[in-house]
């Protein structure tokens, strides 16, 4: 065979592969349906597992590299539980019939919540600054009035304080609940809402707006002083696989400021330090290691995201300076210790660290 009927021979292949994760994809859709009618789990981890160790046998028995068969595997299984869990959320139908208002619906966090509530059922309007008005869309939140279910808060976090002590002014009869990252500048909204009797709740979902399948994801319930209202936030999310956890607003932010806090500021320092070094970004990727690509793909991405948000997350957060004093003298500390040639107090620096990374676990 010459080069173009090997081609075609290989683009016939090619049609077989996707046909055949067509006839895959209706399986799961029925196994689905199965589970929603047992009321099984939507994810079952030891099925996976063997899925993964039959794929890995098989593929060596074929001489096709076992990584290769399990990366596969794994990104079909991972396309199959979003499908899953999507379509048991659309089949739960719990805003069939109901009303909710997302204002910031038009940023990526609040689109998300868009699309979440639609699936679900549920009539969705927007109220952003940044969209067209027309129907289900308005500019200014007032406009659309209170008279909703649910109403998600997912403006920036310098006006969502503002806009929840304005909607207790207004006494919503729904549930309210923001989505920001932190809770210290939400403080005093959060408390006017509950000191006015509104159902409110806090939520943080830590993940970003591609996020498709929510298994192996955390979102945050934060104490709000309404624990009806907080159960019911819980329950607009349990046709999903995230796990969900309960905690106060100062564990919140005491905690968010390492999470997000420290992360995002070791990063901005990394690519604040090329930026400053005076060498040039091509002829350093040339010599790229495998450690250096991996954080030029991280810092890379802080980089790219919304500056304004990240420095809200660093300035606003009541326990953020800790954080960046304690990556400060941790980087004086490794400075001190290089320069001084202390090779046992650099391997227990390593050691430490290996030590608490490992207890993650």
């Amino acid at each position: 065979m010459n080069l173009r009927e090997l081609r075609t021979a290989l683009t016939a292949i090619d049609r077989q592969i996707v046909e055949l994760i067509a006839d895959r994809q209706r399986v799961v859709d029925d196994i689905g349906k199965a589970k929603q009618g047992t009321g099984k789990a939507t994810r079952d981890y030891e099925r996976e597992k063997d899925v993964l160790d039959m794929a890995r046998l098989h593929a060596g028995s074929l001489g096709v590299d076992p990584n290769l068969a399990e990366e596969i595997l794994t990104a079909l299984i991972r396309a199959s539980l979003a499908h899953q869990e999507r379509s048991r959320v659309a089949a739960e139908a719990a805003g069939d019939g109901r009303r909710a208002l997302i204002i910031g619906g038009a940023g990526k966090m609040g689109g998300w919540f868009v699309d979440y509530f639609s699936s679900q059922g549920f009539l969705t309007v927007i109220a952003d600054t940044g969209v067209t008005p027309g129907p289900g869309r308005c500019r200014d939140w007032r406009q659309a009035g209170i008279d909703y279910d649910v109403i998600v808060v997912a403006a920036p976090m310098a006006a969502s304080g503002e806009i929840l002590a304005d909607l207790a002014e207004l006494e919503p009869t729904g549930l309210v609940f923001d989505i920001g990252s932190l809770k210290s500048p939400l403080k005093s909204g959060l408390a006017a809402l509950r000191d006015a009797g509104c159902q409110v709740a806090s939520l943080h979902p830590m993940y970003g707006p591609d996020t498709e399948l929510l298994s192996g994801r955390h979102m945050i319930f934060v104490d709000a002083g309404c624990p009806e209202a907080t159960a019911a936030a819980n329950a607009l999310f349990s046709a999903t696989m995230v796990e969900q956890l309960d905690m106060s607003l100062d564990d919140h932010d005491r905690l968010i400021a390492y999470v997000l806090g420290l992360s995002h500021a070791l990063n901005i320092a990394f690519f604040t330090a090329l930026a400053e070094s005076g060498e040039a970004a091509p002829r350093l990727a040339k010599l790229s290691s495998t450690t250096f690509d991996a954080q030029l793909l991280v810092s890379g991405a802080v980089a790219r995201d919304n500056p304004r948000m990240y420095f809200e997350i660093q300035h606003l957060n009541d326990f953020g300076i800790d954080p960046l004093d304690a990556l400060c003298e941790s980087a004086a500390r490794i400075r001190e210790v290089v320069a001084s040639g202390d090779e046992a107090a650099f391997v227990d620096l390593m050691q430490k660290g290996r030590e608490y990374l490992a207890a993650r676990k």
